[in-house]
């Protein structure tokens, strides 16, 4: 998937639904984080909310890499969790969505 050129029009569309992916999963990581922070009863409960959201962190760096030369395993991995869909990569070359799907669906 390295060698993969990306057109103009293509950085655009895969900017969007990176940045669009990015934007629900922190989202949600925000809903859960409120949910957490409302149940926590005792002083200990803060270090748990801090662990989890450290792992998360950690999570989201690794997933969210937006170099041209991994951005159809991103968005197979993205589709494949449901922050994305095909919809949103409309527009990219017939050969990266082919990829795309395959490494998301199989």
């Amino acid at each position: 998937m390295t060698g993969l050129k990306w057109s103009g029009a293509e950085k655009k569309i895969a900017r969007r639904a990176f940045d669009a992916a990015l934007n629900r999963e922190c989202t949600a990581m925000m809903a859960m984080l409120k949910k957490l922070a409302a149940s926590a009863s005792k002083p200990e409960d803060i270090w748990a909310i801090h662990d989890s959201l450290t792992e998360q962190r950690k999570a989201i760096d690794t997933k969210y890499d937006y170099r041209y030369s991994q951005l159809v395993f991103v968005f197979a991995r993205l589709l494949r969790e449901k922050w994305i869909e095909e919809q949103d990569l409309e527009g990219l070359g017939e050969e990266k969505l082919q990829a795309i799907r395959l490494l998301a669906f199989g």
